[in-house]
């Protein structure tokens, strides 16, 4: 039995993974194994769990989750390993070898590792170390500041690793070695001064001067910018030394022009030239702020529209993929009209799925509720980094909350080999072979996979690429735990527009001068409208067919909570249709529950206030109620509090016979 903290926590038995259910459960077991073999108290786990005021039956959760877990360990034969999961007082004591977690074999690895004394031992040890790392530490775990503490430890302590790694490599005279191993972190750290030294040193006695003067140059702008200091000790020990090897020529040859004059580069350690220009891709490439189509869910403007940081190149494919020269397909629908903003979630997505780090594919998920502008933001992303998908870019609508059933990913792989050029003779019949034929044909290229529209984690695993030069971005209106649990993607949320965004869109859509007219009632027309994309562009839709229309006569038609949600929609397009088929995939429990919900007079509501309106017991009310925040038709904006918005209400009062919005209804 192993047990996993450095990235999604989990446990095997075997070839099985044991299932642990939510996140807090897995939190419980988490904080159990940073401290194995010693009682952690209840109080402690309880003030780990919740960031802020615990509910008052906290005690009784954690003791459920305790519960749960002692029974799968025994389910999974946990007494065949000397592991007993036991309640001492008002205490926990997870009993076990600690060879078995990923994190202790991890620490001992690296202490046995003397990168300066033993090189070539301490590479091999401390490689077998990083490989234990599967993705960010305590992934599945609650934001709490106590989880974080101790993911930030690890990470710390992974660092360390790498930067050990890079000396043994150094010692061996593998420069290049160290090179690659040092750049991606130092890429993706761009503050922690032993890492960009260490990489300074490697660059240096690879030939390439000029490169390792720009990461000290770069680094001590951002020191600057960020921070308000000077380079530390280390950095500018490493910048000094260069400059020292290169005025005596001892700098290894090549091909890269070397920098010249050092006493300029002296006088800018002495603080002078704060100018120096940083190298390419050391800051944001502006990109576009609007382009055209589609959005399924609808965009939203968010401000300028800048892609994140990028030090150095994309990695590119070397095999049969990158020296193809057939046709790439291009199946992207077109970029979503007038998209302004989502400047944050693109930056995410662009550090999530230009991540060359791991030597795995990235994989990104975009979730959000009905009608935010999930389908517009990853469409956008795509446009905009196409070109570092030069092998091509394939797109497929996995119906996971539209009409009838959802994709099969049999029909999916299908197309997807058709259009990579498998003869239609030749695409296998089964998920199955289809897959790891997909796989198989993609190793090498340098592809972006967009699965739009996903309903459950299952449906997207045999569709994800397994190069490491592949990304794949999901979008789906359920969080899709499994995916950040055991594909280690990368969640991107979005949430509604506020009152600016929300105006700007109607100020993009129907011309900035008619919003400039009543900017109080496009303020209410955000409003009723949920501050969700979909639902301003049906109310710009309405005005736009009305052009002699204010936006105050409008608003004042959707107060009408009668007519609201008929008067946002547009043909084919609206939120009641797209509530529809969330509520659809409900079980009757859930969809009975969020209809008990809809009666709340604010929308404001926690456990035991839905437990009471449910008739419901308190554990079946929370795991309703974290199944629907899953599916964001509920959200939990702090521990034990939950909102449901007025137009997820006024659905759901429709659904039971009590009159809101989706029938006939006009301007």
């Amino acid at each position: 039995m192993d047990f996993s903290l450095l990235g999604p926590i989990a446990v095997t038995a075997g070839s099985r993974e044991l299932p642990l259910g939510p996140a807090k459960r897995r939190s419980v077991l988490a904080l159990l194994l940073l401290q194995p073999n010693t009682t952690v108290p209840l109080e402690q786990l309880i003030d780990s769990l919740w960031e802020d005021e615990p509910p008052e039956h906290a005690r009784t959760v954690v003791q459920g989750h305790v519960s749960r877990l002692r029974a799968t360990l025994a389910e999974g034969g946990a007494d065949a390993y000397g592991i007993e999961l036991a309640t001492h007082g008002s205490a926990y004591l997870l009993r076990l070898p600690e060879e078995l977690i990923d994190a202790h074999r991890f620490s001992e690895l690296v202490t046995l590792a003397r990168p300066e004394a033993a090189p070539a031992d301490a590479v091999a040890l401390l490689r077998e170390a990083l490989g234990l790392w599967r993705g960010p530490a305590l992934t599945g775990t609650v934001t709490s500041p106590p989880f974080a503490a101790a993911a930030h430890a690890l990470e710390e302590r992974r660092l360390a690793a790498v930067e050990a790694l890079g000396r043994a490599h150094g010692a061996l005279g593998e420069h290049d070695q160290a090179v690659a191993i040092l750049y991606s972190a130092a890429a993706h750290h761009p503050l922690r001064e032993g890492l960009i030294a260490g990489l300074m040193r490697a660059l240096f006695r690879t030939g390439r001067q000029s490169d390792a003067l720009e990461w000290f140059h770069r680094t001590r702008r951002l020191l600057n910018e960020e921070l308000g200091v000077d380079p530390g000790e280390r950095l500018r020990g490493a910048y000094e030394e260069i400059l020292r090897a290169e005025a005596a020529g001892s700098g290894r040859g090549s091909a890269t022009k070397p920098a010249t004059g050092g006493g300029r580069e002296a006088a800018q350690l002495a603080g002078g030239d704060r100018g120096a220009a940083p190298s390419a891709g050391a800051g944001r490439t502006p990109v576009p702020g609007s382009a055209a189509g589609p959005g399924g869910d609808g965009p939203g403007p968010e401000g300028v529209l800048s892609a994140a940081p990028h030090f150095g190149p994309v990695s590119g494919g070397t095999g049969a993929g990158a020296e193809r020269t057939g046709a790439a397909p291009r199946l992207l629908p077109r970029p979503p009209a007038r998209f302004l903003g989502r400047e944050r979630q693109l930056a995410v997505l662009t550090d999530a799925l230009m991540d060359r780090t791991t030597g795995e594919s990235p994989l990104a998920v975009v979730a959000g509720p009905v009608g935010v502008g999930k389908t517009a933001c990853a469409v956008q992303w795509a446009h905009l980094h196409a070109d570092a998908f030069p092998d091509g870019q394939l797109f497929a609508d996995l119906r996971g909350f539209g009409e009838g059933d959802e994709a099969a990913p049999a029909e999916i792989l299908r197309d997807f080999l058709l259009a990579l050029g498998t003869p239609q003779e030749q695409v296998p019949g089964s998920a199955q072979a289809a897959s790891a034929l997909f796989r198989s044909l993609v190793a090498e290229r340098r592809l972006l996979v967009v699965l739009d529209n996903a309903r459950s984690s299952a449906q997207v695993r045999p569709l994800l690429p397994g190069g490491p030069h592949c990304a794949t971005v999901v979008t789906s209106r359920s969080r899709l735990d499994g995916l950040v649990a055991t594909d280690c993607a990368r969640p991107v949320g979005l949430q509604a527009l506020g009152h600016e965004e929300g105006a700007a869109l109607l100020g993009a859509m129907l011309g900035p001068e008619r919003v400039a007219e009543d900017p109080a009632a496009a303020r209410e027309l955000v409003d009723l409208c949920d501050g969700l994309p979909l639902a301003l562009r049906a109310a710009a839709a309405q005005l736009t067919a009305r052009p002699r229309w204010r936006l105050a006569r409008l608003a004042a038609a959707l107060r009408d909570e009668q007519r609201r949600l008929a008067l946002l929609s547009a043909e084919d397009t609206g939120i009641a249709a797209a509530l529809r088929m969330s509520v659809a995939r409900l079980s009757a429990d859930d969809a009975r529950l969020l209809s008990a919900l809809a009666t709340s007079a604010d929308g404001h509501l926690n456990a035991a206030v839905a437990a009471a309106l449910a008739g419901y017991d308190p554990e079946r009310t929370q795991d309703g109620l974290d199944r629907l925040a899953e599916m964001h038709l509920v959200d939990e904006e702090a521990t034990d509090v939950y909102t449901i918005s007025t137009l997820t209400q006024l659905f759901a009062r429709d659904e039971r016979g009590e009159g809101g919005g989706s029938g006939a209804g006009g301007a």
